[in-house]
């Protein structure tokens, strides 16, 4: 008799850059821990190219952060998925939002929705969407974008590293954009598809994505999907404490940066930003050793939740 297997099913998680602009040792934390957590638990991890922007890819980024990634020591699983190819499926999944009535088009500017936003918005810059639209196209207007409805009760959720969530999208956002006025799928439609299609099953990256994963787990509640797990590292802080941009502290090959030299050294310091303790035999070590040690070591209850500077040190 065939017995089922009780077994979980292994984890499958994933690392998925923008070719806007080089990899950089945000990107590089966010790839360590993402590596680290799936590997730890014998799981897969996917490489995927979120090239969706069209306008904003930097020609050859996406090959120099592949080559980077490979240089610094890292293995992946299975062919690199890629956006700008899978419009159809998008496609497909706004279709069945618009056909269940989870979806609806969306005429309006963005300065027609400043104009007519009456709640105060917070400090990203974000007007919550006045559902000027919600009922039917305005009269004379003409579709320019599609919009998701949001629930009216808050998505709560518990985040790996942050902890317990709360986001009441009605009062953040509103409904929010699905497919741009330009043409093109939005990163929060995309994401949910592709996590689906490949089977992820833990998504763990950068607090500054933290935001956005109420409004992907609405879409994959709406569309049927099974929601992964989330963890949110800490933000690698630039000069002066901000946010630290694509521009600094590049890790692009094509810069000529030496990172078969210096890849070991960079990925210890990942690794200690995220709160591990790698042992000292391993300065000088290649980087394919330095993450083979933090696949067989790594303590995601470590991990701090405030962002810091990143000081690579011996």
């Amino acid at each position: 008799m065939c017995v089922p297997s009780t077994s979980p099913p292994p984890v499958i998680g994933r690392f998925a850059p923008s070719p806007t602009g080089p990899l950089h040792v945000g990107s590089l934390v966010a790839a360590v821990a993402s590596y680290a957590m799936a590997r730890r638990q014998g799981g897969l991890w996917l490489v995927r190219m979120e090239d969706l922007d069209t306008p904003r890819v930097v020609p050859g980024m996406a090959d120099d952060i592949l080559r980077t990634l490979e240089c610094l020591g890292f293995d992946w699983d299975g062919d690199i998925m890629q956006q700008s190819l899978r419009a159809d499926a998008y496609g497909a999944a706004l279709q069945r939002l618009l056909a269940a009535g989870h979806a609806y088009p969306c005429g309006c500017s963005r300065a027609e929705i400043a104009r007519a936003a009456t709640a105060p918005h917070d400090g990203d810059g974000e007007i919550p969407y006045p559902n000027l639209c919600r009922g039917g196209l305005l009269p004379g207007k003409e579709p320019r974008s599609f919009r998701v409805r949001v629930p009216a009760e808050p998505v709560e959720f518990t985040d790996l590293v942050m902890g317990p969530q709360r986001h009441d999208l009605a009062a953040i956002c509103g409904d929010f954009v699905i497919k741009r006025a330009d043409g093109l799928f939005a990163y929060q439609l995309a994401v949910v598809v592709d996590d689906e299609a490949q089977g992820v099953t833990q998504v763990v990256r950068g607090a500054d994505l933290l935001s956005s994963t109420p409004r992907q787990i609405v879409l994959q509640r709406l569309l049927g999907f099974d929601t992964p797990a989330y963890a949110h590292v800490p933000l690698v802080t630039g000069p002066g404490g901000g946010k630290l941009s694509k521009r600094d502290n590049a890790l692009s090959l094509a810069a000529g940066r030496d990172l078969t030299r210096e890849g070991g050294l960079l990925l210890l310091t990942a690794l200690r930003f995220l709160g591990q303790s790698p042992p000292a035999e391993l300065a000088g070590a290649p980087g394919a050793r330095v993450l083979q040690w933090a696949a067989g070591n790594f303590d995601p209850l470590a991990i701090p939740t405030a962002a810091a500077p990143f000081h690579a040190s011996p």
